[in-house]
């Protein structure tokens, strides 16, 4: 079974709160950026027009008889109208003496402004925007300064400001409403490569370790490179392994076939009782390491193929028969006749290879333990779920042990004297299992053994 791969976040999402985040900080700066030059523009509009009255008054001070006069033009104050109704102040100094005006405003920033100043002040509570501006008089006998301040509330600007933070606002919340839109499509646009390489790899059947040849960004291209060594590597690995299971099947067993096959002429040969059974007991030896040789390396055949079944739909009852054809002459030896019954086809998805080991195997413990003149049922079914049934008649298993008999190297206490590794009912069990279904051993009501081999339906 594959181990779960470990998560470290995802790639999406941290792309996509990258995105997110920096276009609010941008969207933050922004409004903030023109809040500030809104209100810089707005203060510098006010401050002329403070500026104009303030010049106004000032040529309207004349000197006369020695006398200052100031005859406050109309327009001076007209043009300081709002609509918020901003309230108005102003003061006229002769030097540090108040000729008109309120006395709220502070003297000394009106009559030491020399050019026009502007500043904030407060008076009664609220905040006044102050501009203030000198002018000389020289008259025959005389020379003053006349010091003019006026003064004006922003209840105005603030409204504007007000106004326009709120069109930025809006401005700025919908360009990041339409900054996370295009994130979402940026962060899919990047990812695609990654899941159209995912999607493909994945629609791969197990034997296809060719290298992904597929065009990718740049950015993908040491992860495919590095992919398909891996692959290369992983594909040699795999036609070494089969070729090794291939070539010690055939170096374990021909020499085992050799060696029996010398015994048994010897044994026709021979006619002394005590080398005889000298010859019985090599053979027996030969046949015990031969089925154990065959075992193991159906076994490892098994163990290397179950994670990456090679399935192709075959018919069950073709491999099933053909099994009994080729066992056939073993089981005429015993005297022992093989009795099969089914319908025709029945298609399963699985690996032919495997499910033939699988089932020799149980055709031949079957053959290991039935008696002489005894029947071997097999029957393979279709519904519910295609599963194969083979019973013979021979001791059955033992009660207690049935449970573990399809563990590896398990032998039932009834099978001593006969051949065997204890491990016919394993490879068969775990070519179940890879198959995503079960093996099941009983007992026939009246002796004998019977397994179910199911395969997932």
């Amino acid at each position: 079974m594959a181990e779960a791969v470990r998560v470290a976040g995802s790639l999406r999402k941290r792309l996509s709160l990258t995105l997110i985040g920096g276009t609010a900080v941008l969207a933050m700066i922004l409004f903030f950026a023109v809040r500030s030059y809104a209100a810089q523009i707005a203060q510098q509009g006010q401050d002329r027009i403070l500026g104009a009255s303030v010049t106004a008054i000032l040529d309207a001070a004349t000197l006369r008889d020695g006398q200052v006069q100031v005859d406050i033009p109309y327009a001076s104050f007209s043009m300081l109208g709002t609509e918020s109704d901003d309230r108005v102040f102003y003061a006229i100094y002769q030097d540090d003496l108040l000729l008109s005006g309120y006395d709220q405003l502070p003297a000394g920033s009106i009559t030491q402004a020399g050019g026009a100043t502007y500043q904030e002040i407060s008076v009664d509570g609220a905040q006044v925007r102050l501009a203030a501006a000198s002018r000389v008089l020289i008259g025959a006998n005389i020379r003053t300064t006349v010091s003019v301040g006026v003064g004006q509330t922003q209840d105005a600007l603030s409204g504007t400001l007000n106004r326009i933070s709120r069109n930025v606002a809006i401005f700025g919340g919908g360009f990041f409403v339409l900054a996370v839109l295009l994130s979402f499509w940026a962060t899919s646009n990047t990812i695609a490569p990654l899941q159209r390489l995912t999607d493909s790899l994945t629609r791969r059947g197990p034997q296809d370790l060719s290298p992904v040849t597929q065009p990718v960004p740049s950015e993908m291209v040491p992860l495919v490179s590095s992919l398909n060594v891996l692959m290369g590597r992983l594909d040699q690995s795999l036609s070494r392994s089969e070729d090794f299971i291939a070539e010690a099947a055939h170096r374990v067993r021909t020499p085992l076939a050799t060696v029996r096959s010398y015994a048994e002429t010897t044994l026709q040969r021979v006619s002394k009782e005590e080398n005889r059974m000298a010859l019985r007991s090599m053979i027996r030896a030969i046949d015990e390491s031969s089925r154990a040789a065959g075992q193991l390396l159906d076994h490892a055949m098994i163990t290397f193929r179950a994670d990456h079944l090679d399935r192709q739909q075959i018919d069950l009852f073709d491999l099933v028969e053909d099994l009994v054809v080729r066992l056939t002459p073993v089981a005429d030896m015993k005297d022992v006749q093989i009795q099969l019954s089914g319908p025709k086809p029945v298609t399963v998805a699985g690996d032919p290879i495997l499910l033939q080991n699988a089932l020799r195997n149980l055709i031949d413990n079957a053959l290991k333990y039935a008696p002489a003149d005894s029947v071997i049922d097999i029957a393979v079914h279709d519904a519910p779920g295609q599963h194969v049934v083979v019973k013979d008649q021979g001791p059955g298993f033992p009660e207690d042990q049935i449970l573990t008999l399809a563990g590896r190297f398990v032998r039932g206490d009834n099978a001593a004297g006969s051949i065997g590794s204890g491990l016919g009912l394993t490879i068969a069990h775990e070519v179940a299992i890879a198959h995503g279904g079960a093996m099941t051993l009983a007992n026939r009501p009246k002796g004998g053994a019977c397994v179910t081999f199911t395969l997932s339906s």
